[in-house]
C-alpha cells in the first residue's frame, strides 16, 4: 500500500525487547534506502547501488538490535491487485506509469531504483533470507497472512505472552496502513522507521491510543476507511476527517457500529454526518476489502529460519565483488552470525 514518509511524530526511544518473527515490508525499506542513501554509492561499473547497500545495512541493524530468530522479506508481486482496483478504481491510479494490457498498470519507479531490484533479489537468495510474495497480492497481504499464521500457530500451541515483553511478530515498515495488525494480546507490533532503522517508533496499542486516539489495530483500519488516504487513491467519506472518524469509532465501537447507527437514525450522529455516511454507502461497502490486508494470501510453506551462514557463499562473493557490496554484505553476515 502506501510508501509513506514520517509524519513528524516523535519516536519512542526506550529500549524494547525484540520479536521472534520479523517481517520486512521490503519495498518500503528499499524505497527509503534509495531516497536516504546518496546515489553516488555505485558499483565498480558506475551503476548506483544505494538502495541495495542501504537495505542490507538496514537489515543488519535490525537483526543486531532486535535479535529475531526468524525473518522474511515480504515482496510485492502485484503492487496494485485487481481485486482492489475492481472495488475502487482510483486505488493507486495516480501512481501508474503505464497501462499494460491485461494488467492494472505499471508502478512509476525511479529508473535508478528499477535496476537495483534484481540485485536485491539475487543477494537475498545468496544469503538464504526467505523472500515471499503471492501472485495477485501486495507485500502487505503477505505480511498479514504470515502474521495470521503465526498468531494461529501460537494459539494452537497454547503459547503465552513473553513476560519480558518480547513480541511474537515484529513488522518493519514505513507504511502506516500496517498499523492495523497491531495486537498486544497476540504479541504483534509494528516497527516504523522515522530517521532510519536506528530510530524506530515501536507501535503497540498504547502508541496507537497516544498518536491516533484508537485503541486497537482493527480500529485503525476502520478509521482509515472513514478518513480515506489520498496517497493510495482512497476517497474516504467526504467531510469526515481523522478526528471525526476517531470520535465516531469511540462512540460506536467499530465501523459496523457506525453504519448501524447511520441506518437506525441514531441521534448521536448529526444530520450532516448521517447524510455524508449515507451518500458514501457505495464506497463504504467496498472500502474495507481494499483497506484491510488479506489474512489468507495463497502462500506455500515458508522456511523463515534466520540464516547463520550464506546459502550460496560463492554467489554471494561474486555479487559482492560485481556490485561493490563488500562492507554491507560483511556487516549483515556478522549480524546473522550474532
Amino acid at each position: 500500500m502506501t510508501q509513506s514518509t514520517d509524519e513528524g511524530a516523535p519516536a519512542r526511544s526506550e529500549a524494547t525487547p525484540g520479536g521472534e518473527l520479523m517481517l520486512l515490508d521490503t519495498a518500503s525499506l528499499y524505497f527509503r534506502a534509495f531516497f536516504g542513501v546518496p546515489d553516488s554509492i555505485k558499483a565498480p561499473d558506475g551503476t548506483p547501488v544505494n538502495a541495495v547497500r542501504g537495505l542490507l545495512d538496514m537489515v543488519a541493524t535490525l537483526v543486531t538490535d532486535r535479535r529475531p530468530t526468524r525473518l522474511v522479506a515480504c515482496w510485492d508481486v502485484d503492487w496494485r491487485p485487481s481485486f482492489r482496483v475492481e472495488a475502487i478504481p482510483s486505488y493507486k491510479a495516480h501512481r501508474v506509469a503505464e497501462v499494460v494490457p491485461g494488467t492494472t498498470g505499471v508502478e512509476e519507479v525511479p529508473e535508478k531504483l528499477v535496476a537495483q531490484v534484481p540485485v536485491i533479489v539475487d543477494v537475498l537468495a545468496a544469503l538464504g533470507i526467505a523472500r515471499v510474495g503471492a501472485a495477485g497480492y501486495e507485500a502487505d497481504d503477505v505480511i498479514g497472512t504470515l502474521t495470521a499464521r503465526e498468531v494461529a500457530r501460537r494459539a494452537a500451541a497454547g503459547a503465552t505472552p513473553d513476560p519480558s515483553g518480547r513480541a511474537a511478530v515484529e513488522v518493519v515498515t514505513g507504511d502506516r496502513d500496517l498499523f492495523q495488525l497491531v495486537d498486544d494480546a497476540a504479541g504483534v507490533r509494528v516497527l516504523y522507521p522515522t530517521k532510519g532503522v536506528k530510530n524506530l517508533d515501536v507501535v503497540d496499542q498504547a502508541r496507537l491510543r497516544e498518536r491516533y486516539g484508537v485503541a486497537t489495530g482493527a480500529a485503525y483500519a476502520d478509521m482509515a476507511v472513514l478518513r480515506g488516504d489520498p496517497s493510495d487513491g482512497l476517497p474516504g467519506v467526504p467531510g469526515i476527517g481523522e478526528k471525526t472518524a476517531v470520535a465516531l469509532l469511540g462512540r460506536y465501537g467499530d465501523l459496523a457500529g457506525v453504519l448501524a447507527a447511520r441506518d437506525a437514525g441514531d441521534p448521536g450522529l448529526t444530520a450532516t454526518q448521517r447524510r455524508r455516511l449515507t451518500e458514501a454507502a457505495p464506497y463504504l461497502e467496498v472500502a474495507p476489502l481494499v483497506v484491510r490486508v488479506a489474512p489468507d494470501a495463497p502462500l506455500g510453506d515458508v522456511d523463515d529460519a534466520l540464516p547463520t551462514a550464506p546459502a550460496d557463499p560463492d554467489a554471494l562473493a561474486e555479487l559482492g565483488e560485481r556490485w561493490g557490496l563488500g562492507s554491507s554484505v560483511q556487516r549483515l553476515l556478522d549480524a546473522l552470525r550474532g
